[in-house]
C-alpha cells in the first residue's frame, strides 16, 4: 500500500515519493552498472541516467514486473548504449613511460578499460539474495579478476551473464529486459560462460576472510617489503605463477623473476621513500601509494594497488595509475612528509 501510494504520488510529480521508490535500489544499481562498464565513474553516470529515465518514463511502468526489475532493465540498456557510444570514453591509448622503459613483459594483452570499486561504497548495499539461478556469490561477482573477465566479453554477452549468473534472473525475464528472445539469451550466456572459463586463472588456495588476522599478516608483510623496496621479500610473498598488471597498459608480468625485474627497472624503486595507505577495493586489500616529492616536503599520489590473495600468498598485483580515483577511496592526492 505504501509503495502504491508512493507510485501514485511520484506519477503526479512528487520527487520525494520517487526517491522513496528508487532509493532502496540506488547502490545495487550502481554496482550492476560497474560490473558491465568496469568503471566506478561511468557507473555513477549511468546510475544518474537510469534514475532520470525512470523519472521521465514512470507512466510507462506497467507493474507487470517489480520496480527493482524495471530499474535493472533501464540500467542494463543504458549501459549497453554507453558501450556502443565510443565517444563516451577516452581512447585506451597508453601514455609514454617516464624514465627508463619497462622491461619486456611476459605477454601483451589487449588494453583494458577497468577501474577498482571502493569497498566503502558497499557499506550501504542491501543484503539482497541473488535469484535462484545465480552461479556466483556476491563477493565473487565483484572480485577484480571477475570484473576484468567481464570487460573482455562483448557487451551483450556481458549483460546476459550478469543478469543470469550474477543476479539470477530467469532466461525469460532477462530476455524481456534486453528486448530479445530466450534463445538469444541462452546462446549469449553459453558463449560468455565458455569465454570466462577459458580465461579462468589457475587454481589457488582461497583468500583469507576479509579483515581476518591471516589476511592482516599477508598485508603487513607486503607493506613492509614494498615500503622498504625490498625486492627479495616482495617476491617471496608471491605465488610462483603470480601476475602483475597495470590496466589499461597492455604489459603483464608473470612470476618472481619478471615482477622483480619490473620493479628493479623503476627509477623510484629504492631511491624515493614510498608510503602505502591502506584501503579496500572489490572486496580485496588495496593501497594508495605515494612517492616523496624531491622538491617539497610532501608525498604525492602515484597510483592504487589492489592485491589478490591466495592463502598466505599474493597471486596478483594490479596497479591503477589514474590518481583521479583517489577521492572515491577517501584518499588525498598528497601527504605531508
Amino acid at each position: 500500500m505504501v509503495a502504491m501510494t508512493a507510485l501514485v504520488r511520484a506519477r503526479a510529480g512528487d520527487g520525494e515519493a520517487f526517491r522513496e521508490l528508487t532509493d532502496p535500489y540506488r547502490r545495487e544499481l550502481q554496482v550492476h552498472c560497474y560490473r558491465i562498464l568496469g568503471s566506478v565513474q561511468d557507473a555513477e553516470d549511468m546510475l544518474q541516467e537510469t534514475l532520470l529515465a525512470a523519472w521521465r518514463g514512470l507512466d510507462r511502468f506497467e507493474e507487470r514486473a517489480s520496480m527493482r526489475a524495471w530499474l535493472y532493465k533501464i540500467a542494463t540498456n543504458r549501459c549497453l548504449n554507453s558501450l556502443r557510444d565510443a565517444g563516451r570514453r577516452p581512447a585506451l591509448a597508453t601514455a609514454p613511460w617516464p624514465g627508463a622503459p619497462p622491461p619486456e613483459p611476459t605477454r601483451r594483452a589487449e588494453p583494458l578499460w577497468l577501474q577498482p570499486y571502493p569497498d566503502a561504497l558497499l557499506d550501504d548495499l542491501p543484503d539482497t539474495a541473488p535469484g535462484p539461478e545465480a552461479r556466483y556469490e556476491s563477493r565473487e561477482a565483484l572480485a577484480l579478476a571477475f570484473t576484468a573477465g567481464l570487460q573482455r566479453l562483448p557487451p551483450r554477452q556481458r549483460a546476459v551473464l550478469v543478469l543470469r549468473d550474477v543476479l539470477g534472473y530467469p532466461a525469460a525475464e532477462a530476455a524481456d529486459m534486453l528486448e530479445t528472445t530466450e534463445t538469444s539469451v541462452n546462446s549469449a550466456l553459453q558463449r560468455a560462460r565458455a569465454t570466462l572459463g577459458a580465461q579462468a586463472a589457475a587454481d589457488h588456495d582461497p583468500a583469507p576472510p576479509p579483515h581476518s588476522p591471516r589476511e592482516r599478516q599477508v598485508i603487513d608483510r607486503f607493506v613492509a617489503a614494498f615500503e622498504a623496496a625490498d625486492t627479495a621479500r616482495l617476491v617471496a610473498l608471491l605465488t610462483d605463477d603470480a601476475w602483475m598488471s597495470m590496466p589499461p597498459e597492455p604489459l603483464e608480468y608473470q612470476g618472481h623473476a619478471a615482477i622483480a625485474e619490473f620493479y628493479l627497472s623503476r627509477t623510484w624503486w629504492g631511491t624515493q621513500p614510498i608510503r602505502l595507505v591502506p584501503t579496500r577495493a572489490n572486496g580485496q586489500p588495496a593501497f594508495g601509494y605515494y612517492l616523496q616529492d624531491p622538491h617539497a616536503a610532501v608525498e604525492r599520489a602515484n597510483g592504487l594497488i589492489v592485491l589478490t590473495l591466495a592463502g598466505d600468498k599474493i597471486c596478483a598485483i594490479t596497479r591503477f595509475g589514474d590518481n583521479s580515483l583517489f577521492p572515491h577511496f577517501g584518499l588525498p592526492r598528497t601527504l605531508r612528509d
